[in-house]
């Protein structure tokens, strides 16, 4: 089965040019093209895709609101955000919304490809140079005692020490092949405890974890651990 892609982009010569990369490519097919942000989530709905390709800036809607309302509905697609742009404002309220990927307009068409199927899969691919600037936002932050005593979901008592272990890793960066190594368990292993962890906690994928493990003071600014 082909995975159903939805290109939203002002533009039409780069919605060609997304189309002809994505049809090119096995098993992914183009199921719709939106002009604007109305658009799009108007074809989201309509449309049925599985994973949207959004553009940020766009006239009326932008991508951001787009993407909120997309993943509001019941079985939304994933959203990944293509755009020229990676400044700080973007990249953190395009996860905020709930974004499942970042990639810059200049990536490599199979970066692009695979950042279709990683949503796809869901699992979230983001340029490495997004990656750090995120993990750097929260390592940036002003120390614990100056700031309110983060916010700790309910949800994160369902976890297992595990699994709350497994949740400070990912919030420090470290990937699937690093986690199976530091913990010293397969990969098979290390890919159970993420999806249980993404499920007991309502996450989309693990770019919302590392958010959360922030956000709840379970990884603390310059990567020291609350546990």
């Amino acid at each position: 089965m082909s995975v159903r892609v939805l290109l939203a982009d002002d533009q039409p010569l780069v919605r060609a040019g997304l189309e002809m990369i994505l049809d090119a490519a096995a098993g992914l097919e183009v199921v719709g093209q939106a002009g604007d942000g109305v658009e799009a989530v108007a074809l989201a709905a309509s449309a049925a895709p599985d994973v949207v390709l959004m553009d940020v800036r766009m006239p009326g809607m932008d991508g951001i609101e787009a993407t909120r309302r997309i993943v509001a509905t019941d079985d939304a697609p994933r959203v990944v955000m293509l755009t020229t742009f990676d400044l700080d404002e973007y990249v953190f309220a395009a996860f905020r919304a709930g974004a499942s990927g970042f990639l810059l307009k200049d990536a490599e068409r199979r970066d692009i490809v695979a950042a279709v199927r990683a949503a796809a899969a869901g699992d979230a691919l983001v340029a490495p140079s997004v990656t750090r600037r995120l993990i750097a936002h929260f390592a940036s932050g002003p120390e614990p005692a100056a700031q309110a005593p983060p916010q700790r979901p309910a949800a994160l008592d369902e976890l297992t020490p595990r699994e709350l272990e497994v949740l400070e890793l990912i919030g420090r960066g470290l990937n699937n092949a690093e986690l199976a190594e530091h913990l010293v368990v397969s990969d098979s292993t290390v890919k159970t405890h993420v999806s249980r962890i993404l499920w007991k906690l309502g996450l989309r994928d693990r770019v919302q974890a590392v958010i959360l493990a922030y956000e709840a003071g379970i990884v603390r600014p310059g990567g020291a651990s609350s546990r």
